[in-house]
Parts: C-alpha cells; sequence; structure tokens
C-alpha cells in the first residue's frame, strides 16, 4: 500500500512543497536567530516584504540587505514576496513588478491594506490589483478575509490560491470567526485556502488545519516568542497534526455520551432485570 504521507503536498501554482507551513522573516531579533528558526520550522516558503530590500527600509542599508538576501538564498527556501505596507492598487502592482526583478520568481503575496487600525485588506484595491496582476502574469497570493463574495471577485479576477485572516496581523488571537472560515472552506473547495495573519499559538494552527485549510502562514507568533526556535519546531509539528487529524477523518461529534466498551462479555453487564433492582428473595418469590 502506497504511504499517503508521503503523497500529500501543498500544491501552489502547479508547484509542490513538503511542507504546509509558510513563515515570515521579520522581527527577529538577529539573523542567525532567523536562520535558526528557519531550520526549525523548515517552511515551504519565505515571505519576504520587498521594503526591506529597498533603500530607506528597516535594514538601513545596500549592504545589509544583500547579506540578508544572501541568508534568505542559503536557506534553500523558495521566496514569496510580499506588498506589504502597499494602500493602493496602482502601489501594489509597482511594487509587485519590482519583487519579480529582485527575487527572480512571479510568486506574489499580494496586500493592500485598507485600514491602519486593524490592517485590514482594502477589498476593492485588493481586487483591482489582482486583476492587474493576474494580467501580468503573476501567480497571486492575495491576503484577504473570509468574506466570500471578496473571495469569490478574487477567484474571478485569476487567483488561484486564497489567504485569509484568522484575525488582525499581529494579534495572535486565533481564529476570531470560526464559523466565516468553516463556511469558506467549504464553498471554496476546488483552491488552496492558507490561512493567514493573527494566528498566535500552535494550536491555533492545528486547529484551522483540522478544518481542511491547505496551510498556514505566519511570521509574529514566531520571532516574538521567547524562544522562536523552539516555538517555530512547535509550530511545524502542530500544522502536521492538523493535517494528519483531518485527512484521517475526525470522528462524529455525539450530543450524548456514547460508551466505548461493549456491553457483550462484560461479567457485570446491566439487563432490563438488573435495572429494576435487586431480584427478591426466594421466600418472597414463592408467596
Amino acid at each position: 500500500m502506497k504511504n499517503s504521507q508521503t503523497e500529500d503536498t501543498l500544491t501552489l501554482y502547479g508547484q509542490s512543497f513538503a511542507s504546509r507551513l509558510l513563515l515570515g522573516t521579520s522581527r527577529y531579533e538577529s539573523p542567525v536567530l532567523m536562520a535558526a528558526a528557519i531550520h526549525a520550522a523548515d517552511p515551504a516558503l519565505l515571505t519576504v516584504s520587498v521594503r526591506q530590500q529597498l533603500p530607506g527600509g528597516h535594514l538601513g542599508s545596500h549592504n545589509a540587505g544583500q547579506s540578508f538576501w544572501d541568508l534568505l538564498r542559503d536557506t534553500g527556501r523558495k521566496i514569496l514576496p510580499n506588498t506589504a505596507g502597499c494602500h493602493t492598487a496602482r502601489e501594489a502592482v509597482n511594487t509587485a513588478s519590482m519583487a519579480r526583478e529582485l527575487f527572480q520568481t512571479n510568486f506574489i503575496k499580494l496586500e493592500v491594506i485598507g485600514d491602519e487600525v486593524n490592517l485590514q485588506p482594502d477589498p476593492f484595491g485588493l481586487v483591482d490589483a489582482a486583476r492587474e496582476l493576474v494580467k501580468l502574469g503573476f501567480q497571486v497570493l492575495p491576503y484577504c478575509t473570509e468574506d466570500w463574495v471578496l473571495c469569490r471577485r478574487l477567484m474571478d479576477a485569476g487567483c488561484e490560491v486564497l489567504m485569509p485572516w484568522a484575525a488582525p496581523i499581529g494579534t495572535g488571537q486565533g481564529p476570531r470567526n470560526p464559523r466565516g472560515l468553516r463556511e469558506l472552506r467549504e464553498r471554496a473547495s476546488h483552491i488552496p485556502l492558507i490561512v493567514d495573519a493573527g494566528i498566535g499559538l500552535p494550536s491555533h494552527a492545528c486547529q484551522v488545519m483540522e478544518w481542511g485549510f491547505d496551510g498556514v502562514l505566519l511570521n509574529t507568533a514566531v520571532s516574538r516568542a521567547l524562544d522562536p526556535i523552539r516555538m517555530a519546531s512547535a509550530f511545524a509539528q502542530g500544522v502536521k497534526g492538523g493535517r494528519h487529524a483531518f485527512l484521517a477523518g475526525p470522528m462524529i461529534v455525539q450530543e450524548a455520551a456514547v460508551s466505548s466498551t461493549p456491553e457483550i462479555g462484560r461479567p457485570f453487564a446491566s439487563d432490563s432485570s438488573r435495572s429494576e433492582g435487586p431480584a427478591p428473595c426466594a421466600s418472597l418469590a414463592r408467596r
């Protein structure tokens, strides 16, 4: 019999990945710590902000940006550049075009932020940018909400992967709308769905994987943990555990208790006579 676990791969735009965890690369205390966390997580993709690589980004200089890029390249992981910080469709398209030149990839995590308070995606700008990027040959992975109408518009624009949030970016709250996420999974059953943003614990990642989501993307939950390396490993195990549970087929939830031990063969199994109380003594029975 074939080993189903070895055949269960994440497929995005025709490319297959053994891991279902995607990992961000910002807010680590040091490059060495980041590299160790990447090794522990064993992710399919590494997300990188294009603004990190440009003059004026938080890396501060061209030399620092080149060192960062060399470090990422040495990990051997495929890069998923993102348009973090963009607030209009035009800005996102321009940033994606620069990303393609910098990283030599058509993959792009599309972000168009519409609200500075909760960093919620702008649904209108997101769809406009996705439509244009698809026409330009990009393989778009849009950061979106669980709203079905928005997701349907993104699919109509040509997106073959969606990345709905669990909660606002960096909050670590876990899934705030479980019902909405599960309904999205049911209605968009034909497309890969990767939960992006708001995951704080390995149990959160395990839970959404149990619901049938195809992967999890996270950053802050690892980079800001007290022990990022151990947390990265914990998330890798959580994602795998949730995926295996989904494939195994969970039991049906019951409203009432159901005995897990069969009655047949039990020496003291109850029957109708015993349930009515102790048997009468012989003298009473003869009356």
